[in-house]
């Protein structure tokens, strides 16, 4: 019996290529294809995939975000991301989400097929080289209501609009600025978003 694949890739050419390759596997199905994270969770209910490749970064929610809704709503769904995302703190933030795989956008085409697979086996699928990166890299010192905060920020929210999204005060927002860059070791806000942009974090 087929494996039956959902696909969320936001660039319609590399999703169209995706798909093309994945249907020349026997037993790979996809059975659905979706552009944005907001669109995961509702056409994985419609279509109850075994697995489903997602990218990280999505309009709407993001890939990860996504991956962690489906193990809690839709277990049997298991989740593999693809990413040219291929930072260690990514990868940290992916398997605290309980993806089933992770591998690079820029790994040989045959590696998908063969992730999908295994993910589908309930086996774990992770790129090496990754894998020993992300065991030698700093923990996040951030906590999530901090990641939250400069996540916003990283969107060009300033303090009162991201006051008013979180159900905070602009003086908490401001709080939270400040620690952030104390703890990242930044100069300002714009530093900070550059760290955690580059440590994987965001």
């Amino acid at each position: 019996m087929a494996i039956r694949v959902m696909l969320a890739e936001d660039m319609h050419m590399v999703r169209g290529a995706l798909v093309a390759l994945l249907e020349l596997e026997s037993d790979i199905d996809v059975v659905a294809e979706v552009a944005s994270g907001d669109d995961i969770m509702p056409t994985a209910l419609q279509c109850t995939p075994d697995v489903a490749v997602i990218d990280i970064d999505l309009p709407g929610i993001d890939g990860l975000t996504a991956a962690s809704a489906l193990h809690e709503h839709l277990p049997s769904c298991r989740t593999l991301i693809l990413t040219s995302l291929g930072r260690p703190g990514t990868l940290r933030r992916a398997l605290s989400a309980k993806v089933g795989g992770f591998i690079l956008k820029d790994a040989p085409s045959r590696d998908l097929a063969e992730a999908i697979r295994r993910v589908a086996a309930g086996q774990r699928v992770v790129d090496s080289n990754l894998a020993l990166a992300a065991w030698d890299s700093v923990e996040c010192p951030l906590t999530d209501r901090e990641i939250d905060v400069l996540r916003l920020a990283a969107d060009g929210a300033e303090a009162p609009e991201i006051a008013a999204r979180l159900f905070l005060s602009t003086g908490t927002v401001r709080n939270y600025l400040s620690a952030i860059a104390t703890k990242l070791n930044a100069r300002n806000r714009v530093d900070a978003i550059r760290i955690a942009t580059e440590s994987g974090w965001l």
